[in-house]
């Protein structure tokens, strides 16, 4: 049932294209049949052209050997281009819309899958339903359509051949199909997992590489590859012998039908039921038209993997987004004054198995405030921070932006509010130019080089051979570390949002840089609402408030120095922090 309903699905993705299909369909019909009637008729000349007197008598058996021999290499020509063009754009339609139902998906949701298997489905699985448009729909329609016409041409000599013909044909196309789709049960979707997990391997290992090398690990890494290899070339061994099996079937069925009726034309002959001309004619029929029924033989393993394929992309499309869209959005919010955000008794839970992870979180941001949220790791930081743009949303309570909850306004609406700077910002394998526009894709070069300046970025430009034009390479890799965060944060000034979210900028930068940069940071927040998240308590005087996180519920608020004088958790941090910094430096 699931496999079928897979199936409709699949196909009801034909229906925009469904004429050009139809139109597939039909030049195939047209190629195998002119294929029938080349060869059918060459035997009946050859054999009619010893007993005519007349040449001129066979004037019609030539116009039509002309005619299908002109036919047959054009049909061919067309229908596979046509076949070919409808699939390629219609796996390009399903590739978009499969990325169109992952963003929102995003994070939420993918956090579930590792990267390789996402990139599987969307490329491999994906390309493996071609299979299904080329040779499983148009030849199973053309095979019945040419069956039918191989029945209606030996009914006009004999009933019996007629039906001994398509029993043949029946066995051909479904018959031995059908043993080898048996043979090959599973097979398929195995076949699949395997190359998802193997290019989840190779992904993980060309990313982690570095960490491979440095703790000697790559040997172990080349062996987890060398048997998924392994495992997927048995598969793959296992099902060449199975399709060696079919074609070898599908000609053995072939030949038998041809000496049967052979064997049966000649005693029509020889009872002067039939024509002595025509056993030439029939005998290379029935072998023409088993082409039509040969695609079949791949048929049914073809359909198998694209159902296998279809029904894991359906698993990541059909999967409900963390967060939706309101029914009846609000109209994106306005306000000169600024944006405040209420955390009204909000807990969080990223999957119901799963404890919670924010508990009772109850806090006021005064619009344009800058408040800082700290505490040990894991505590719950970035997790608060990201319900601010709906990366998630709370399991009980309400996050309000100037007392109207964020749930009412469009994704798209509420993250055009927000600006985010995180640790590990992602950087585009492209020009520094074309990264900055990411934020507000129709600024000039002038505000380019405004926010470039601000971010004290403008200088080490200037060093560069191409300017903005230069290539900072995949994920940012040619830029040092403080370069990369400082273009985050040029990106950030780009986008001007009323609303800043920080999420550990600062880490893994050594002292001297995280200072510049708190420096860069301190002029971005001026009149922003902001939620700086870190575990680095440095430049806490700067912040009007401070949220002391501890096990994902707030252990303690207020300005830097009321919290000092409490003697809590947050003066325990800040004394750990220092010691160790006096201990680096010493």
């Amino acid at each position: 049932m699931k496999a079928l309903k897979t199936l409709q699905r699949l196909l009801s993705l034909l229906l925009p294209l469904r004429w050009l299909v139809l139109l597939a369909i039909v030049l195939g019909c047209l190629m195998i049949a002119s294929n029938m009637g080349l060869l059918g008729m060459a035997a009946y000349l050859i054999a009619a052209a010893a007993i005519v007197p007349f040449l001129a008598l066979l004037a019609l058996p030539i116009t039509i050997v002309r005619f299908t021999g002109v036919a047959r290499p054009i049909s061919r020509y067309a229908e596979r281009l046509l076949s070919h063009n409808v699939t390629f754009r219609l796996l390009a339609r399903i590739r978009v819309q499969v990325y169109q139902r992952l963003e929102p998906l995003a994070p939420g949701h993918l956090l579930t899958y590792r990267s390789g298997d996402i990139l599987a489905r969307l490329v491999a699985d994906v390309d493996e339903l071609q299979h299904l448009y080329l040779r499983v729909v148009a030849p199973f329609v053309v095979a019945i359509i040419i069956c039918i016409f191989t029945w209606a041409i030996f009914a006009i000599f004999s009933p019996l051949l007629a039906w001994v013909a398509l029993a043949f044909l029946i066995v051909a196309g479904l018959g031995v199909p059908l043993l080898i789709s048996r043979l090959t049960r599973h097979l398929g979707k195995r076949q699949l997992e395997l190359r998802a997990a193997q290019k989840d391997c190779i992904v993980e290992g060309l990313q982690g590489i570095q960490d491979l090398l440095a703790y000697g690990q790559e040997q172990q890494q080349s062996q987890k590859l060398a048997q998924l290899d392994a495992a997927l070339s048995k598969i793959e061994r296992r099902l060449a012998l199975l399709t060696g099996l079919q074609e070898g079937l599908h000609d053995l069925v072939m030949h038998l039908a041809l000496w049967t009726l052979l064997v049966l034309a000649i005693v029509l002959v020889s009872t002067q039921a039939i024509n002595g001309v025509y056993l030439g004619f029939l005998a290379l029929l029935i072998l023409a038209s088993f082409e039509a029924v040969q695609p079949l033989a791949q048929a049914l393993p073809m359909l198998g993997h694209s159902l296998a394929a279809g029904e894991r992309l359906f698993a990541i499309t059909d999967a409900s987004p963390a967060v939706e869209e309101p029914v009846e959005p609000r109209p994106r919010p306005i306000a000169s004054d600024g944006y405040g955000l209420s955390f009204d008794h909000i807990d969080f839970a990223y999957s119901a198995d799963d404890g919670d992870v924010l508990h009772d979180i109850h806090v006021a941001i005064r619009s344009r405030s800058r408040v800082a949220l700290v505490g040990p790791s894991g505590s719950g930081k970035s997790t608060l921070a990201q319900l601010v743009v709906r990366s998630w949303d709370a399991t009980r309570g309400m996050l309000r932006l100037n007392g109207e909850d964020v749930r009412n306004y469009r994704l798209h609406d509420l993250r055009s509010l927000v600006g985010v700077v995180t640790q590990d910002t992602y950087l585009f394998n492209d020009t520094l130019r074309n990264n900055l526009l990411l934020a507000r894709a129709g600024a000039s070069d002038d505000d380019l080089r405004a926010v470039l300046v601000q971010a004290q970025l403008d200088e080490f430009v200037r060093t560069l051979p191409r300017g903005l034009d230069t290539w900072i390479g995949e994920q940012g890799l040619r830029l040092s570390g403080g370069e990369r965060q400082r273009l985050a944060i040029a990106r950030a000034l780009l986008k001007d949002a009323p609303i800043l979210l920080l999420d550990e900028v600062t880490a893994n930068l050594d002292p001297l840089t995280e200072h510049a940069l708190l420096d860069v940071l301190d002029s971005l927040m001026q009149g922003r609402t902001t939620l700086f998240a870190t575990h680095r308590l440095v430049a806490m005087e700067r912040m009007d408030e401070i949220l002391v996180l501890h096990e994902g519920r707030i252990a303690e608020r207020g300005t830097h120095a009321q919290l000092l004088q409490r003697n809590g958790l947050y003066r325990q941090l800040f004394d750990l922090q220092n010691n160790i910094v006096t201990f680096a430096e010493v």
